[in-house]
């Protein structure tokens, strides 16, 4: 695929775009830290009774600083190993601040389909995720990334040009923050805050994040922002914790059932190829590629790219980094203990998970990316999960997966239809066509789709199993095949 060159307006729009996705990662124990104060703000002004009662919560802002802490550790470890497609010192704006918007200006950090935004966000549409942070320096880019894999044991590194470097000859050689505070010591010191001598086990760890801050990332990060990055925490669960392991089994385990059943004959020497839409994290992507399809991984938000990057790339062994992804929600907990549980991440080493050779991911725009000559009839499968309803328009959606699908290859899908882009309100005034399911099917039937298994899946998306609180997705599941001979577009 062509590499595009840009204007020099088009790279300074994308350099202040991902200047402002690195400081919103900085700025996230800052931003942490703010909730807290206005925790104790409100603590200070109960009656002394009141207080007394509720001794115990002086103790959990301290264990929350702590947790928030090792979560900054993580953040700054992976900013550490992120190499930025362009130079980040050019184009800082005369003030010295970034306009915060790229080309395009809308994002695609997946966080509209999960509820957790924030504490007692309630309605898990009312906020809309209408701003696009586009990856890798291109108006809607239109560059692929090959992760070059072998599938012996020995540990490889995977290429995400433009997303982060190969940085050695292993995964994981290049760990220029002490990430000691993520290994035994996480686990003591977890324990021993929960002891009343938390205060001064967090102090010192507190020092960590602001060390790693670079003065020009210290910006005023907008709340929507921060949001994206607790969001991101979040996926981390979903795609590679053992506590997501529920949540994959209902949405990842139907498709990679559907695709054995559909290749039963899966050749090493040519491999079926298999395209991911909207891979997130990468783990979907990686566990298709595990069974033994050529896979390649499709995002377009570098909120996301940043993060799978340093999984995929800098991971040395499983439950090799602990996280808190609990914490920012006060509302629907059990117990502190439950609301400040740790999680270990991944639950597997990417590169000795038996991956097949080919695995990519490509950073861009679903539409920009794959609309290109070049893509069509390209590949056997596509496969898209919660990925449909983050379309401003639906239907181009589908256009494009019937024009990459080899006649005969197979449409997977797992999804609900919580338009993105829907209830929107702003001077931007963007697109967004929201269609019922039946319009939908009604409009892959258009463009040659003939539909082989059908059924609707309860499921989650990024839920906190120990909340009071449970949303769930019914979500559409089909199967349908491409007929070129029924195509009524192609009539046309």
């Amino acid at each position: 695929m062509a590499e595009r060159r840009y204007t020099e307006q088009e790279e300074a729009l994308e350099i202040s775009s991902l200047r402002r996705i690195i400081a919103a990662y900085a700025n996230y124990h800052d931003a942490a830290e703010r909730d807290v104060k206005r925790y104790e703000r409100s603590f200070k002004r109960l009656p002394p009774a009141h207080k007394e009662l509720l001794f115990n919560l002086g103790l959990k802002y301290q264990r929350l600083r702590w947790c928030i802490s090792m979560n900054a550790s993580f953040i700054m470890n992976m900013l550490e190993a992120f190499e930025p497609p362009f130079n980040m010192s050019q184009y800082v704006d005369v003030d010295g601040h970034d306009c915060g918007e790229n080309l395009h200006g809308h994002c695609h950090a997946d966080c509209a389909h999960s509820v957790e935004r924030g504490d007692c966000f309630r309605n898990s549409n009312s906020v809309s995720n209408s701003e696009l942070h586009e990856p890798d320096g291109c108006p809607r880019k239109d560059r692929t990334h090959e992760l070059s894999r072998e599938t012996d044991n020995r540990d490889e590194v995977v290429d995400m040009e433009g997303c982060s470097q190969p940085v050695g000859d292993k995964l994981g050689a290049h760990q220029v923050v002490d990430k000691s505070c993520n290994g035994d010591k996480a686990t003591d010191a977890a324990a021993n805050c929960q002891d009343t001598d938390c205060v001064a086990c967090s102090a010192d760890e507190n020092v960590i994040p602001q060390q790693c801050m670079a003065p020009s990332l210290q910006l005023n990060v907008p709340p929507i922002d921060v949001d994206k990055v607790r969001c991101i925490i979040r996926n981390i669960v979903r795609d590679w914790a053992q506590e997501g392991q529920k949540e994959r089994d209902e949405c990842y385990k139907p498709i990679l059932e559907e695709l054995n059943r559909l290749f039963p004959n899966r050749s090493k020497e040519r491999p079926p190829s298999c395209l991911v839409p909207g891979a997130g994290l990468g783990r979907l992507a990686l566990e298709i590629s595990t069974l033994g399809f050529v896979s390649q991984g499709n995002e377009f938000s570098y909120y996301m790219m940043i993060c799978s990057s340093f999984i995929l790339n800098h991971t040395q062994e499983a439950n090799e980094w602990t996280i808190y992804p609990w914490i920012h929600g006060n509302c629907n907990s059990l117990s502190d203990n439950d609301q400040l549980r740790a999680v270990s991440f991944p639950d597997i080493h990417p590169s000795s998970s038996g991956i097949t050779e080919g695995f990519s991911m490509c950073a861009g725009d679903f539409v920009e990316v794959y609309n290109e000559e070049s893509q069509e009839s390209a590949w056997d499968a596509v496969v898209t999960c919660f990925f449909l309803d983050t379309a401003h328009n639906i239907v181009e959606y589908i256009e494009i997966i019937s024009k990459v699908l080899k006649d005969g290859g197979v449409w997977i899908n797992l999804g609900p239809l919580l338009y993105h882009f829907a209830d929107t309100y702003g001077p931007d005034d963007d697109m967004s066509i929201e269609l019922s399911l039946e319009d939908v099917k009604r409009v892959a039937y258009h463009y040659g789709f003939v539909m082989e298994v059908e059924k609707m899946v309860d499921t989650t998306y990024t839920a906190n199993l120990k909340s009071m609180m449970q949303n769930h997705y019914r979500a559409a599941f089909w199967t349908m095949r491409k007929n070129a001979s029924r195509s009524k577009a192609q009539k046309h």
